[in-house]
């Protein structure tokens, strides 16, 4: 289904079924599905990338825009974690399962 008008009290659906297309009024609140094409990307064209490149890029602050930026978590302390012991080798399924019994891991 395609949203096609949104309001406060109900909206304008635009669904596709195996026939064709059908147009649904409902009152919002509602829950509508979406189709996999629903997402189909706009690829842009030469002409607008041309576009794009002339169009000045305006730098503004955080104050210009009204943002606080000051943090607002404060770190405690920071702390490594534990190193962790080196593992041992074994030559065959025997020991290792040997090995693993005697830590109680089986």
């Amino acid at each position: 289904a395609v949203v096609s008008t949104q309001c406060t009290e109900s909206s304008g659906i635009n669904a596709e079924y195996g026939g064709g297309l059908e147009d649904i009024a409902v009152n919002l609140p509602a829950v509508i599905s979406a189709d996999l094409r629903l997402n189909e990307p706009r690829y842009a064209t030469l002409p607008n990338i041309m576009k794009a490149k002339k169009k000045k890029i305006e730098k503004m602050s955080p104050e210009d825009l009204g943002v606080d930026v000051s943090p607002r978590i404060k770190v405690l302390k920071v702390v490594d974690p534990p190193v962790r012991e080196a593992g041992d080798k074994v030559p065959d399924v025997a020991t290792l399962m040997s090995k693993l019994k005697e830590k109680g891991h089986i």
